[in-house]
């Protein structure tokens, strides 16, 4: 992404102009917990033109910037030095680990008085031991220590976020905040290494490649929602008349109502129509997709190697013919200048008519409740302006059978896994489009962890529905493990009564089919109201992708 090249840095302090740089990259929120060390930045904020939105919890911050990134191209969280910024190491390595854009930005005692020798509150070890830690898990950072540089600092790390779309970390000293730089700044942008004869060389032997092939396609990941490149895929994908599958973590990054899509991948776990569709190819093109266990079906993806082209905005393979500095970007278009004859493969009518979800059955009085049940009737009421967030578990794993219309409407940890993404996930999703309805799908161990952020939704005048999942526990690892363990069992809440605690928003306790269909619908009436369904599902109740995966898994539990 090109960005504009900031006014005069004349009389501008570290600060603003930290400030008007997050600008630049489209960052009008922020979400973090105010503290002395960072007070006097926080003060700056709230005279800018950028939201402050207050959290919870500093985890609960981190995760609702990572769901804003996704969304927006990039987001950014606020916190105090160390009992804050420790405090989101977990959220900014699922950042780090999924590819979305997140800018750390923390508070630090002041340069003056970290001379005096004295042990200062908040401190660990020394006063690099912050940096040290967020090093490990950011593409970039530095401590903007020196007024003759910290302009330039600023944009170097930026650049960073924008061009890896990983998270980066920028530590303030509280007495730098206002120092103005006796020194004139331009910003010059960075200078990104394409190679174009490797680029030219791999775009030649993949395009041979798929004149050659019958049965060609597609599996697309989640960077090209990274790298906002779903339009130069489905271009090339139009155009060559190729069918796109996408993997677990890249679910909605096309539509899955375009006619070229075929499913998810998910190896022996997903839908065998679609699994074998895939393994049958003979030119598998992954695009922007991680092989990770969880996309790869716990390892049982059977994708030869030398049939496949692998595409990331950092690695380039074809077969086994590795090309080094060649752009995601500029691959897929140059693709789609070779003029490739459109494939004549065909979708079989199984997976054309298996895309099209079954309708719900009609609820029943006394039927009790079923995940896959109660996601095909989500599924009867979701639209292009509903973005739904899963929760890890089997949350995610029954979600992954909904048909999200839009592009980029589903959101989930699914390679990091984190539990309590979801609901302070929902907080970065309304706030970066606050057009959209959130629906959140969350089991009730991970909705104890992080669901009072549910309180910060309500504040801000957010109307999601938090559809609860209850099997008392942790369902997932009692398939994973079998046995009567205790430690899986978590204390019963009554959920529906934490609304009157937040003080606005309708809930709704429902036991069976009939009561379900008559909450979502209550739901779907009333959008200018949050809604919480406490669902009480059936007794070891799963989905079937979780009982394949658990009888995976449990081999090396």
């Amino acid at each position: 992404m090109t960005q504009p090249t900031p006014p005069s840095t004349a009389n501008l302090s570290i600060a603003q102009y930290l400030i008007q740089r997050l600008s630049d990259y489209g960052i009008e929120d922020i979400f973090g917990i105010p503290g002395d060390y960072i007070l006097s930045f926080y003060s700056e904020l709230e005279k800018s033109k950028i939201n402050m939105v207050g959290c919870t919890r500093e985890d609960c911050a981190g995760f609702a910037a990572d769901a804003y990134a996704r969304i927006r191209g990039m987001g950014a969280l606020c916190v105090t030095y160390c009992v804050g910024g420790l405090s989101v190491c977990n959220s900014i390595a699922g950042a780090y680990a999924e590819k979305s854009p997140v800018v750390v930005l923390t508070g630090s005692p002041g340069l003056k008085e970290r001379a005096h020798g004295a042990l200062l509150h908040h401190m660990v070890r020394d006063f690099k031991t912050q940096y040290d830690v967020f090093e490990k898990f950011t593409i970039a950072g530095t401590e903007l220590s020196d007024p003759l540089t910290a302009f330039s600092e600023i944009d170097r790390v930026l650049d960073a976020c924008d061009r890896y779309k990983r998270p980066v970390y920028i530590e303030l000293p509280r007495d730098m905040v206002h120092v103005v730089p006796k020194i004139a700044h331009g910003y010059s942008g960075a200078v990104h290494q394409n190679d174009p004869a490797a680029t030219a060389e791999a775009i030649k032997e993949t395009s041979l490649r798929l004149a050659d092939a019958k049965k060609p396609i597609i599996v697309a990941g989640v960077e090209l929602h990274r790298f906002r490149l779903q339009d130069e895929l489905l271009a090339f994908a139009e155009a060559a008349n190729l069918p796109i599958a996408t993997t677990m973590l890249g679910k909605s990054v096309v539509s899955e109502r375009h006619p070229n899509f075929v499913g998810l991948y998910e190896g022996a776990l997903g839908d065998q129509e679609v699994t074998r569709f895939v393994e049958e190819s003979d030119l598998i093109l992954l695009l922007g997709a991680f092989l990770s266990d969880i996309n790869l079906g716990i390892y049982t993806a059977d994708l030869d190697p030398t049939k496949c082209v692998y595409a990331t905005s950092e690695n380039l393979r074809v077969s086994h013919h590795h090309y080094q500095n060649v752009e995601l970007k500029e691959f897929i278009v140059g693709l789609n200048t070779t003029n490739v004859k459109a494939s004549t493969r065909e979708i079989p009518e199984s997976i054309r008519s298996g895309r099209v979800r079954t309708p719900s059955s009609p609820p029943t009085d006394d039927g009790p409740l079923r995940t896959s049940w109660m996601i095909r009737r989500l599924n009867d009421r979701i639209d292009g302006d509903t973005i739904v967030i899963a929760d890890v578990g089997d949350s995610l794993f029954a979600a992954t059978e909904l048909t999200i219309h839009d592009r980029g409407e589903f959101l989930s940890p699914a390679y990091y896994t984190s539990m309590g993404f979801s609901v302070p996930a929902a907080l970065g999703a309304a706030t970066a489009r606050s057009d959209h309805r959130v629906v959140v799908i969350v089991g009730d161990g991970a909705f104890q962890m992080t669901g009072q952020e549910l309180s910060t939704l309500i504040r801000y005048g957010h109307n999601p529905i938090v559809i609860v999942l209850d099997n008392h526990g942790y369902g997932t690892e009692r398939y994973l493990h079998e046995g009567e363990w205790k430690y899986n069992e978590i204390h019963p809440w009554r959920y529906g009564e934490l609304m009157k605690v937040y003080g606005r928003g309708i809930s709704h306790e429902v036991t069976t089919e009939t009561q379900f269909d008559n909450a979502l619908q209550a739901a779907w009436d009333t959008p200018d109201q949050p809604h919480l369904i406490h669902a009480t599902l059936q007794e070891n109740d799963a989905s079937e992708t979780l009982r394949k995966l658990a009888k995976r898994m449990s081999k090396t539990v």
